[in-house]
């Protein structure tokens, strides 16, 4: 047909057909090689279909099939962030991100404050809630909450933290810090609904933070307890968590904190405390001795599992006395403040 046509037209019009084929096939995306294609699967963890895609797109220019890639993902989120925002997001994790645990703890933010943060993030599934890139973006949404909370007034020290300063902030990798990515906490989410096809999405956030207070006494001093049931391998990550703030006044306390033996009791103290929290129907700290909804009333689980048949106020002031804090008749010892108890899919008033 094409020879047809090249015999009956005049010689302008047979030119303009050859610089039109010239054009078209010089113009033509290349087939990707393999090796391109697991370069930029490397990079980005596309599937192979969509790599293929994105480097005939791009005439096999791994950085501008980047670009590409990243704009595809944007513009793909945004439909399907459209299109599951009226299904059910009631799977997902409580993830928790502790910077800085308190006195004695010294680290990039310096020692003896306490600044941690707790999230829940949803998705419609248990299968997308233990999938890795979901886990991920939960612990980076931690750090990020927990590495730009600023000390304020507030009469609490556990605190809600606004999900709409949040969801603008950028997102800081927990294993990347300097890492200068112009992602935000938001277009992640997006950019993993995209991936997922499941509505994903951020039900809540607290955050503590709390430097040291000004002409602290040595003999006073904040830590953090922590627990989280059904842990998503060794993240801190599961489908319960509670985090609580412990307060420790002794004469002896600065001391003591250079004691190993010591700092590991009290870890172990620390850490049953918060899984008593969160294992019982723990609803406050004190009330009447017959609210077995409070903590200090409730038996004393102990470090194995083991009842120690006394309610957690007894169990914590002999303790207390065991480890040298306080003496009979002294007020002191340690002391549960504050803390917040969470399960995926609670309904949140």
């Amino acid at each position: 047909m094409i020879a047809q046509l090249l015999r009956s037209s005049k010689r302008p019009h047979a030119l303009t057909f050859s610089r039109f084929c010239q054009s078209h096939y010089s113009t033509a995306p290349s087939k990707p090689s393999l090796q391109h294609v697991a370069q930029l699967r490397k990079l980005t963890e596309v599937s192979i279909s969509k790599a293929r895609e994105a480097l005939s797109q791009t005439n096999n220019d791994i950085q501008n099939a980047l670009e590409w890639l990243k704009n595809d993902l944007t513009a793909s989120g945004i439909k399907k962030a459209a299109n599951v925002q009226a299904r059910e997001a009631r799977e997902g994790l409580v993830s928790m991100c502790i910077l800085s645990g308190g006195s004695r703890g010294k680290t990039a933010l310096g020692s003896g404050g306490i600044r941690a943060a707790m999230v829940e993030l949803n998705c419609e599934t248990d299968f997308v809630g233990r999938n890795a890139l979901f886990c991920q973006l939960a612990a980076d949404i931690a750090h990020t909450a927990a590495f730009i909370t600023d000390p304020t007034d507030s009469p609490t020290l556990i605190r809600s933290c606004s999900l709409d300063v949040l969801n603008d902030a950028p997102l800081l990798s927990q294993n990347n810090l300097q890492s200068h990515s112009s992602s935000t906490v938001s277009s992640s989410i997006r950019d993993l609904i995209a991936k997922v096809g499941e509505k994903v999405s951020l039900k809540r956030v607290v955050t503590i933070v709390q430097s040291p207070f000004s002409g602290q006494s040595p003999n006073l001093g904040l830590r953090l307890a922590s627990y989280l049931h059904g842990s998503v391998g060794s993240a801190p990550q599961g489908r319960i968590g509670s985090l609580a703030v412990l307060a420790l006044k002794s004469p002896e306390l600065a001391r003591r904190l250079e004691n190993e033996t010591f700092v590991k009791d009290l870890e172990r103290l620390e850490r049953a405390l918060a899984r008593q929290i969160a294992g019982f129907d723990t609803r406050s700290i004190k009330s009447s001795d017959s609210d077995e909804t409070a903590l200090y009333n409730q038996p004393f689980m102990m470090p194995g599992g083991e009842s120690v048949n006394e309610p957690v106020r007894i169990a914590l002031e002999n303790w207390s006395k065991r480890q040298g804090l306080v003496r009979d008749g002294e007020e002191g010892g340690i002391e549960v403040l504050e803390f917040a108890k969470w399960s995926v899919g609670d309904i949140v008033g």
